[in-house]
């Protein structure tokens, strides 16, 4: 089969499109015939920066495809169901074996496109505001990077929640299609000091709950811009920046900050996120939730798209296709 790898982490351009050997089957495992790829933030820091599990590395968190190959000890898995996976790594390829339990059957009306970007995306927006958040109805929520993946599904979920949405993004035509998701409230962060910002939409009171993907300095703004025992959730670190902060000052607020791993969850809470994901795939197919998607890169082309992530010009999702 053919893979986008690489031998050493750095910029896109470490890429190469090869052949590498195809994968095994384990017995509690599936193998997929990838047919849609969805270019995670963590994948990108991944090819950055991140441990390789072997020489050539095939990066990748998450994919849909068909299922070809069935382990001897799996049971609700068929060739030829339409599923989405998630892994550690390996989706940049043609083909890759997972664990039947990290795989959900793409529900009918569901395209493979679409479905490839909803686990790990939505399944993380959805921990951030209620699992770790505990987002209630009237509440007030800033929502950081609202035009990533996460984002979108946070400000989504929140609005259908009956929470007030603010959320930041690099232009005003971002903020603008964001509104269109549910957002009631835009800050270009580009041009606006968010913390303020914040403030004086909130009446001065601040936000009672802020996802922060962003990290390094935007995540010591977010500790401003949460409120009087307000709740900062920190779920990445995109900025590339070292999270260096000063914790001391939540105190004075009665302030909490949360880390979150939806991949932690996934593994030892299997039994509350797997229906999870199952009615967020369910809700994307009857379009109750959208899922907007940027652009589309062959598989061959993993450097470019990666490249076009970092150049923060992506609204939506970016996916490769093989």
């Amino acid at each position: 089969m053919k893979a986008a790898v690489y031998d050493q982490n750095g910029p896109p351009s470490v890429f190469r499109y090869e052949e590498v050997p195809d994968p095994t089957c384990a017995p509690d495992a599936v193998v997929i015939e990838v047919r849609a790829i969805s270019i995670e933030g963590g994948d990108v820091l991944h090819r950055a920066r991140g441990p390789l599990a072997s020489r050539p590395h095939i990066v990748g968190y998450q994919c849909a495809g068909v299922v070809r190959e069935v382990g001897e000890e799996v049971d609700d898995r068929r060739p030829g169901d339409r599923v989405v996976a998630v892994m550690t790594h390996g989706s940049h390829a043609e083909r890759v074996a997972v664990q039947a339990g990290a795989t959900w059957v793409l529900p009918e009306g569901l395209d493979f496109e679409r479905g490839a970007c909803v686990p790990i995306a939505v399944g993380t927006a959805d921990d951030c505001l209620f699992e770790f958040g505990h987002l209630v109805a009237g509440e007030t929520v800033l929502v950081q990077a609202g035009a990533g993946g996460v984002g979108m599904a946070a400000i989504q979920l929140a609005k259908r929640a009956g929470a007030t949405v603010l959320a930041t993004a690099s232009s005003q035509e971002k903020l603008e299609r964001l509104r269109e998701l549910g957002l009631d409230h835009g800050i270009d962060y580009t041009k606006q000091d968010f913390v303020a910002e914040t403030r004086r939409l909130t009446k001065g009171l601040g936000a009672q709950l802020v996802v922060d993907s962003v990290g390094g300095r935007t995540l010591r703004g977010s500790f401003d811009a949460a409120g009087y025992r307000g709740r900062i959730i920190t779920v990445g670190s995109s900025a590339r920046e070292a999270d260096s902060v000063d914790v001391s000052v939540l105190r004075g607020g009665n302030k909490s900050l949360t880390g979150v791993f939806f991949g932690a969850e996934l593994l030892f809470h299997t039994t509350r996120v797997k229906p999870m994901v199952d009615r967020h795939l369910h809700a994307v197919a009857k379009g109750d939730l959208r899922i907007v998607i940027d652009r589309s890169w062959p598989l061959a082309e993993a450097a470019d798209a990666h490249a076009y992530i970092e150049s923060r010009r992506a609204f939506g999702r970016v996916l490769l296709v093989p």
